[in-house]
């Protein structure tokens, strides 16, 4: 599917970002163009990849600026837009920068690549965006209804747009295992929300072969929703104090002091609204959510017609044993 193809990857210097450039090089596109208005990353990631200079080009630029994003996608085949404020708390006391960059920006990215004729753009939303309870679930709610009404406005444009909603991502800039990690070492402390909340996470390289995968199936206008384990944070604060205390020999104990929820936090976490898991169709590692503007589709191996205990109060949290051994094959501690 991208072999020999023509890539742009919006906010691709990102930690999911960088995961999808490592991967993406492995079906030898044509080229990869890494758009960010992070210079520093794309200076690092244009060290490291070196090798690979005829393919990767490195481009600065902000969703927010349209004429920057027309010029970045012209010519493209796939584009996967991963640019965000996500910060929750960022977005809180900065709501319309959030509004300007996840919502305005979206419709940037929509229109440029109606224009350029770009064959797939495939959104990433979270489950923030669900009975949104902060500035940035509100945010990236509003841009997947953009992504999916593109469907029925696009008229005799051949563009597909599709959505991937996942949650937290192990290790990401800003997540909370390097801020734990980093508390460890030069605090002796760890600073927590809740131990009782619950998470939906996965690793890097999980959430990456999930979104190709949604991206090859996508017909326009749906949300595919991964699934993820759901990860008790009191579970993450031990392990990481016990991994962390035995990699660094560290020989004080590490206390935990809570501080409970920030403002538009959650304390838990939902895969779906309860009106979606009813017209969901389910797949052995995805939900797909059709779109309300399409006709009804035929996707493989759909495993059920309807959804049920999708929820995470339903469900199990993984068990610590699970959580470190994909910690430590990450190598995120």
């Amino acid at each position: 599917m991208y072999t020999g193809k023509r890539i742009l990857i919006i906010g691709g210097t990102g930690t999911i970002g960088q995961q999808m450039v490592k991967e993406l090089l492995a079906y030898n596109p044509k080229v990869i163009r890494v758009f960010s208005r992070d210079e520093y990353k794309q200076y690092e990631m244009e060290n490291e990849y070196r090798e690979y200079h005829k393919q990767l080009r490195f481009l600065i630029g902000d969703v927010r600026d349209y004429t920057r994003v027309q010029r970045a996608m012209e010519n493209i085949d796939y584009v996967f837009h991963l640019a965000a404020m996500k910060h929750v708390p960022a977005c809180e006391y900065n709501p319309f920068e959030a509004v300007q960059t996840n919502v305005i920006g979206t419709q940037n990215v929509i229109q440029a690549a109606m224009q350029a004729g770009v064959k797939k753009v495939l959104f990433t939303s979270t489950d923030k965006a669900i009975s949104p309870t902060n500035t940035y679930g509100a945010t990236k709610l509003t841009a997947e209804r953009l992504i999916s009404a593109a469907e029925y406005m696009k008229g005799p444009k051949s563009t597909v747009f599709s959505s991937v909603r996942f949650g937290n991502v192990m290790g990401s800039r800003g997540s909370v295992i390097p801020l734990f990690k980093k508390q460890i070492l030069e605090k002796g402390y760890i600073t927590v929300t809740d131990p009782n909340m619950l998470r939906y996470m996965m690793t890097p390289s999980q959430a990456i072969s999930l979104m190709l995968k949604a991206n090859e199936l996508a017909q326009g206008g749906e949300v595919f929703v991964l699934k993820m384990p759901i990860v008790k944070l009191g579970d993450l604060v031990e392990i990481m104090i016990e991994e962390t205390t035995k990699k660094y020999e560290i020989p004080r104990t590490v206390d935990v002091r809570e501080f409970g929820l920030r403002p538009g936090e959650k304390r838990y976490e939902e895969l779906m609204t309860d009106d979606e898991a009813h017209v969901a169709l389910e797949m052995s590692k995805m939900y797909i959510i059709p779109s309300i503007f399409a006709r009804q589709r035929q996707y493989p191996d759909i495993i059920q017609a309807e959804v049920k205990n999708v929820f995470p109060e339903a469900k199990q949290a993984i068990s610590k044993e699970v959580l470190r051994n994909w910690i430590l094959s990450e190598e995120l501690i």
